[in-house]
């Protein structure tokens, strides 16, 4: 009868290399985007649909200061302030059917 033997080392790695990647910065756009959308009283979902104004708006405020802190391009800030503010808009839509 053979032994099989368990390296916990290796499933330990394997789960941590599984483990899905947040972008730099993911977490600092989705506070400023919540902060801009708290400042302005602009929703970004409203009577049952995406306000697309208010979330690009909110996203260009945290894709400068994505630009800024970061040094990156601006496809780069606005890729990464667009997956926030979409995410939090949807977030929303969640809250008000809630």
């Amino acid at each position: 009868m053979s032994h099989r033997t368990v390296s916990w080392t290796r499933i330990s790695r394997s789960l941590q290399d599984s483990r899905p990647v947040i972008a730099p910065g993911l977490l600092s756009a989705k506070a400023r985007i919540d902060l801009k959308v708290r400042t302005t009283c602009r929703p970004l979902f409203k009577a049952g649909q995406f306000d697309r104004g208010a979330i690009m708006s909110a996203a260009a405020y945290a894709a400068r200061a994505h630009q800024e802190r970061f040094g990156c391009t601006w496809s780069e800030a606005m890729s990464v302030a667009l997956k926030a503010a979409w995410g939090a808009a949807k977030l929303a839509r969640h809250m008000a059917a809630h």
